[in-house]
């Protein structure tokens, strides 16, 4: 039988209310929006988003597909458009270049998973 190493896999384990306080005591939240990157490869990523009561996130889009998970407080988007009221526990999914926005009903923390085909830049 033939022996072969295994390489590790890179894991995660995060602990989201520890996050979310960390962003809460960044700068960036005295402005109303403070972000972190909490995992990225070429392909994908997880950000950390905090966002203060009536704070906007202008309407863009992504070029790989999106999924936003409200984890606390609750946030409202606009796409193709529709209103998507999103309080906590609730998700979002967007196919690639969907333009959207995001406001803040409440002092609200989100999950923005983003996924790009491998050949686009991440």
């Amino acid at each position: 039988m033939e022996h072969r190493e295994q390489t590790p896999v890179p894991t995660w384990a995060i602990d989201l209310e520890v996050e979310i306080e960390g962003l809460h005591r960044e700068p960036a939240w005295q402005t109303g929006i403070s972000r972190k990157s909490l995992v990225r490869y070429p392909d994908f990523r997880i950000n950390l988003i905090a966002i203060k009561v009536g704070m906007r996130i202008d309407e863009h889009q992504n070029p790989g597909r999106i999924s936003v998970q409200t984890i606390a407080g609750h946030i409202r988007m606009h796409a193709v458009g529709n209103v998507f009221d999103l309080p906590r526990g609730k998700i979002l999914v967007l196919d690639r270049a969907v333009r959207h926005d995001v406001e803040a009903l409440e002092d609200s923390a989100f999950l923005l998973t983003v996924s790009h085909p491998e050949s686009m830049p991440g």
